[in-house]
């Protein structure tokens, strides 16, 4: 699309919208510049537009009757999140006063001390919480300190961690966890601390790729943990890699994989098959008027195809390792491979995030072209939802495992990541290799993370396409 296009249509658009009287000359006062670009970016983009009434497209009479609305908000968060419906339905769309700041944590770029993490409930009462160590991410302070996978740490800074105290406690810069014990039933905290400190991380996704030889099976093993476009060539480096050392079966481990470009999931897909280039792997449906504009101008741009020219292990299945955690992305390339391949998932329920964002600035079209110097302010609102070629799209409620694959990971056995006797890898080889065996999981610690270093950032669980 061009952009050129796109801005005299939204132009043409936003002059009717607004109805001007032909007496009423009075623009945008400066002081609400930032309001009126939220609103109309929402206007314009925001999937659920037609059901938000003060961003219907005859909501307001004349200028001055937009620019009192405008003026009834205090700050642009406070309209943006006005503009948006109800949470039960929209969870994700999300503003930021510092772009560079959303940028950062779209490509993986955090202030991030190394720890990545879950949290649980300790009782039935939903109120003390123990967090539990998923993996350390490399070249971090983390990475420098006696902290490990399967960690349990009861508070920080001394104060125990609760329901309500969780994010201010785990918001600050510097730290330390206050480790524990669990011992039967009870948690025994054993007066060991570790003192953790945030810098700029760029976290690689790729934690883990390795291959496994059981019998006459290659099992290809990679632990993916964001979808981020700026690693996409070491990705084709790792199936490069899985071509050479001849390959029979992969296991994609998306456990603490919370998101990220639809563009990466789905030259994903394409390394895993290889067989489909140029099908469709992804549709997108977005709000009316942004239908209606891009099927006219563009119909493929609503279409996200298997790419060619990548290393690619045309598989007819694959195995992936999911928790609650696994998010958007990584949630699309479960659904949208289950039309061409056999999708084999192990482990717990994912988020149900099927919808997707996309980045807009203060700038006539929208990008960071031509930006609005004079602020930092750009949205990050919900405008897509996505289906597979079949047409399926709704699992809101998260996609679950099959019996007898549904298993929630048990922090007291959690093995170490990419080692054969792991046990949700685990679970995996010895179907590959049907040899039948299932570890069970003790159901007094098995239990689901409520919240986890993720999901804590909404914009950490985003699926996102790339302004055109």
């Amino acid at each position: 699309m061009k952009k050129s296009l796109l801005y005299l249509l939204f132009t043409f658009l936003f002059i009717s919208i607004v109805s001007c009287e032909d007496n009423d000359d009075n623009p945008v006062p400066s002081k609400l510049a930032i309001n009126d670009f939220v609103w109309q970016g929402m206007n314009y983009y925001y999937l659920w537009q037609g059901e938000s009434p003060d961003l219907a497209d005859n909501r307001f009479s004349s200028q001055g009757e937009y620019n009192s609305f405008l003026d009834s908000f205090e700050t642009p968060t406070n309209l943006f999140n006005h503009l948006r419906i109800d949470n039960a339905i929209d969870r994700f769309s999300v503003i930021y006063s510092d772009y560079s700041l959303l940028e950062g944590v779209l490509s993986g770029n955090t202030k991030n001390n190394g720890m990545d993490y879950g949290l649980k409930y300790t009782d039935a009462s939903n109120t003390s919480v123990v967090g539990w160590v998923r993996y350390i991410i490399p070249n971090s302070d983390a990475a420098t300190k006696n902290i490990h996978r399967g960690d349990l740490f009861y508070a920080i800074d001394g104060i125990p961690i609760t329901g309500d105290n969780f994010r201010t406690l785990l918001a600050s810069d510097t730290y330390t966890i206050n480790l524990t014990d669990y011992n039967g039933g009870a948690y025994t905290p054993n007066g060991n601390s570790v003192s953790l400190t945030k810098t700029n991380l760029a976290e690689n996704p790729i934690l883990i790729n390795t291959v496994i030889t059981q019998g006459t099976h290659n099992i290809g093993y990679l632990m993916y943990n964001g979808f981020y476009a700026s690693y996409d060539d070491q990705l084709n480096t790792v199936f490069g890699g899985f071509q050479s050392q001849n390959v029979t079966d992969l296991v994609l481990d998306l456990r603490y994989n919370s998101g990220g470009s639809i563009a990466t999931a789905t030259k994903l897909a394409s390394m895993i098959t290889g067989q489909f280039t140029n099908q469709v792997f992804a549709k997108q449906q977005w709000n009316e008027k942004q239908q209606a504009f891009r099927e006219s101008q563009d119909p493929n741009s609503l279409l996200n195809k298997f790419v060619g020219g990548l290393n690619s292990l045309n598989l007819n299945k694959v195995y992936i390792l999911t928790t609650k955690g696994t998010a958007s992305a990584s949630e699309l390339v479960i659904n949208c491979l289950k039309p061409y391949i056999n999708v084999v998932q192990i482990g717990d329920v994912t988020t149900g995030k099927n919808v997707g964002s996309v980045t807009l600035y203060d700038s006539p079209s929208f990008t960071k072209s031509n930006v609005n110097p004079s602020h930092k302010y750009a949205m990050q609102p919900i405008v897509l939802k996505t289906i597979n070629n079949n047409g399926f799209g709704d699992y809101t409620a998260g996609i679950a495992a099959n019996a007898p694959f549904n298993v929630i990971e048990n922090i007291g056995n959690l093995g170490v990541l990419g080692d054969p006797n792991e046990p949700l890898l685990n679970i995996a080889i010895n179907d590959i290799t049907a040899s039948g065996r299932m570890r069970t999981q003790s159901a007094a610690i098995s239990t689901r993370d409520f919240k986890d270093a993720k999901s804590i950032n909404p914009l950490r669980t985003e699926m996102y396409v790339e302004m055109k």
